[in-house]
């Protein structure tokens, strides 16, 4: 807490105040392609700027084209040279998804970063179009899904450029306040008991649960490819619009805690690009320094439990 207001950096050299700039400044990305959701907007959007500053490719995955290509346009008035693709991603859709997955293979590029950004936040109860609660559906299953899907263009990206891949899954403080079980597998979709905050805590447990058993298996098959969780800090952006009077009473009470954008997007491209973290997986991160999620968090039990909860309702929503 002390370094998180003082902004004082952890023995990564980068702390609570680190920008996403300079905590890559000197890297040089020109080799990698990288895929952002949600970089239409907010952290995300700033990662995918960043991510172009360094010269990686960057293909930004948004539910809003129109918003994702303006963001394009605002990039490369920045910086004239950078390589930014846009997709079409809609990630409480099974369909969506796929159709997403097909896009970018058709493009033909390698791909060494995926960056599960993308999500929504203290949504009131509805159900995605495949008939999940919408919080889980969108910020855990949807990335489950598609990083699955991508998973072999990694793999082949990897082998045959000998570059370590990097997959990042944006996690939450949140994932500590959930339901009493961790994750509600026998009732998902209850509707009596839901609670948007441990909803939102869940999807955000279920984060960081994905990320520690891809990396288990992953490590198991000696994959070239780290898979950590980050939790960005605290921002004002439009995930908070469900919520937004609410969070402006919270920040008046806790101003100190508080991340501006280009601070917020600094732990996600510290784990995403930085060369200290080369070989780094399985872990939690917090203001660019590693830190010890929850209890339930580091359940190896309940992230393989979650694992083939997640596979069978993907396998549900195909078939229905």
């Amino acid at each position: 807490m002390f370094r998180l207001i003082t902004g004082i950096p952890g023995p990564s050299g980068f702390g609570s105040a680190s920008t996403a700039e300079q905590v890559t400044e000197g890297i040089d990305a020109s080799n990698l392609t990288a895929i952002v959701t949600g970089g239409a907007s907010g952290i995300g959007l700033e990662t995918a700027r960043v991510l172009a500053l360094r010269k990686a490719h960057v293909v930004i995955a948004a539910r809003n084209v129109e918003a994702a290509n303006e963001a394009k346009q605002n990039i490369r008035k920045e910086n004239e040279t950078a390589r930014i693709d846009v997709l079409k991603l809609d990630l409480c859709s099974i369909k969506s998804i796929k159709a997403f997955a097909d896009d970018f293979n058709a493009l033909h590029l390698p791909l060494n970063i995926l960056i599960n950004n993308a999500g929504v936040m203290f949504c009131p109860y509805q159900l995605s179009q495949d008939g999940i609660e919408m919080q889980f559906a969108t910020n855990h299953l949807g990335h489950f899904y598609l990083t699955n899907l991508l998973l072999d263009k990694m793999k082949h990206t990897a082998k045959s450029t000998g570059i370590e891949g990097r997959i990042v899954n944006l996690s939450s403080v949140a994932h500590v306040h959930t339901y009493s079980e961790g994750i509600r597998f026998d009732d998902i979709n209850d509707k009596d008991s839901y609670s948007d905050k441990k909803a939102y805590g869940q999807s955000k447990l279920a984060n960081v649960l994905h990320a520690n058993e891809l990396s288990r298996r992953l490590q198991e098959e000696g994959v070239n490819i780290t898979v950590n969780s980050v939790h960005p800090g605290l921002i004002m952006t439009n995930l908070m619009r469900h919520s937004a009077l609410l969070m402006r009473v919270v920040q008046v009470f806790t101003y100190i805690l508080w991340k501006n954008v280009p601070q917020g997007a600094a732990t996600t491209c510290y784990v995403a690009l930085h060369p200290k973290l080369k070989g780094v997986t399985g872990k939690y991160f917090l203001d660019c320094n590693e830190f010890v999620p929850s209890k339930f968090a580091r359940d190896e039990d309940l992230a393989k439990r979650l694992w083939d909860f997640s596979n069978k309702l993907v396998n549900a929503a195909q078939i229905a």
